[in-house]
């Protein structure tokens, strides 16, 4: 019953994407969440993007495997029957790299501190592409899965300062508590078709990203010929989390490009 009340409910969403859209002209925004978090990592982003009229869906990204991520995330894209502007963060970027391909309502794809791989390189190749990732040494024992393949988390002790240190201390122990796990295998995949060599891109980040070096996303908005670059200083990698503006702002600019 209550599958069927989740189903429903995001049936519901989907018919007022369109007809939102059929008022207002204005896309809907679809935000995938990274490793390491959940939907409530875009709660901030949300709020200003309803707020100024966006209909809004943070997918569940199931952090198994890019294919298969990434497949779940298009059949989402299948259901809108409005434009779309496809925004991830982190390892998310390399989910709606895959998803947009062969969708033609994907307008716009948006890279918060995200991975933009090309076709056979993988998030774990592009974080040590550059200098600076210091992610390794703070992931906890890999936690082995009935089904073969490990799960990777963040030690608790160790998630403010990596992952979101400019994020509140209260906050950030909800979040390193609440995180959720991304295999192994994933963050080792060989990405397929790039979808930004056909889709304008537009990539926000913080300068003090200690996942994704600041060089890495130079290097990925450069690679990509991004229509947009915004550098937020002093922000962490969760800068959607601690600076919701700048990257709700970029977003719309995405979704009102011609």
């Amino acid at each position: 019953m209550k599958k069927l009340s989740v189903a429903l409910a995001l049936a519901a969403s989907l018919v007022l994407s369109a007809s939102a859209f059929a008022q207002t002209g204005k896309p809907t925004v679809v935000l995938v969440h990274g490793a390491f978090a959940d939907s409530s990592s875009w709660n901030g982003v949300v709020k200003i993007l309803e707020k100024d009229g966006y209909p809004v869906i943070a997918a569940a990204n199931p952090l198994r495997s890019v294919k298969s991520d990434g497949a779940s995330v298009s059949a989402l894209l299948t259901s809108i029957k409005s434009p779309v502007v496809l925004v991830g963060h982190s390892y998310g970027g390399n989910v709606i790299t895959e998803a947009a391909n062969d969708h033609a309502n994907v307008k716009a794809l948006v890279y918060v501190s995200a991975f933009a791989p090309d076709k056979g390189e993988s998030a774990a190749e592009l974080a040590g592409k550059f200098p600076g990732s210091t992610l390794g040494p703070t992931l906890a024992e890999p936690v082995a899965l009935a089904s073969g393949g490990k799960d990777l988390y963040i030690k608790q002790a160790k998630f403010r300062d990596q992952f979101a240190a400019d994020v509140p201390a209260a906050q950030a122990a909800l979040m390193a508590a609440e995180q959720r796990p991304v295999t192994e295998a994933a963050l080792n995949e060989k990405s397929g078709e790039a979808a930004w060599k056909h889709i304008p891109s537009w990539f926000i980040y913080g300068d003090k990203d200690k996942n994704i070096p600041p060089q890495a996303m130079v290097f990925m908005a450069k690679r990509a010929k991004a229509k947009g670059e915004v550098v937020v200083k002093g922000a962490s990698h969760v800068v959607m989390v601690s600076n919701p503006g700048p990257v709700a702002r970029l977003i719309e600019k995405a979704a009102q490009a011609k």
